[in-house]
């Protein structure tokens, strides 16, 4: 029975780690293009700096690892290998082009707080006018809070990343508005974040944005 089990065991991770590297390699295909088309607006961009005596624009990914959940009951906390970590920074983090939370130091380790997280904060602007708001985790809700009275998000609008925080730059998804509240002193949306809770097991961390 032992020995069953344990070749039972083997061919499931074997199924999981093919399934994995077939994940991997279209991730890849997919990130391979977006590179490409990355440095043709990248020379762009910079050619335009240069001209105005400004500092090139340079931001830079890495991807790190999952290793495991900081607690077994909190879905929301995840170790990352980070060999690079800084532990006086806050990082962005993201998933499928998707902003997935942020890392902060923990026990000066790098900790994974998912989108969800209570303490998962980051600024965001919701729609197409750039309506400013900051993103706080409920758990399985997402809380775009602090957005002024005068101003009308409306159901259905898309949230990116503002890049005004310096954990992020601007224009990274987070989720799309399901609902709006208003409060006595500023209005919050209610958002479906397009990441899941479910844990990958690849991120990307934004080193320099």
């Amino acid at each position: 029975m032992d020995l069953k089990q344990f070749v039972e065991e083997k061919i499931d991770e074997h199924f999981f780690q093919v399934s994995e590297i077939e994940y991997l390699r279209e991730e890849n295909k997919q990130l391979k293009q977006s590179a490409t088309l990355g440095i043709a607006y990248e020379q762009k961009l910079n050619d335009l700096l240069r001209r105005e005596s400004m500092n090139e624009y340079a931001p830079s990914l890495e991807l790190v690892k999952s290793l495991s959940y900081a607690n077994l009951n909190d879905y929301y906390k995840v170790w990352v290998d980070y060999k690079d970590f800084n532990a006086s920074r806050i990082y962005g983090l993201v998933h499928n082009g998707n902003s997935a939370g942020i890392v902060v130091q923990k026990d000066g380790n790098p900790l994974a707080l998912l989108i969800g997280d209570p303490k998962s904060i980051f600024s965001v602007y919701v729609g197409e006018n750039n309506i400013p708001g900051v993103v706080y985790g409920k758990k399985k809700e997402v809380h775009v809070r602090y957005i002024p009275l005068w101003m009308h998000p409306e159901i259905g609008d898309e949230v990116i990343t503002s890049g005004m925080d310096d954990m992020f730059f601007k224009g990274i998804k987070v989720g799309v508005v399901t609902a709006v509240i208003e409060e006595e002193l500023s209005k919050t949306a209610i958002i479906r974040p397009y990441v899941d809770v479910e844990i990958p097991a690849y991120y990307y961390i934004i080193k320099q944005n």
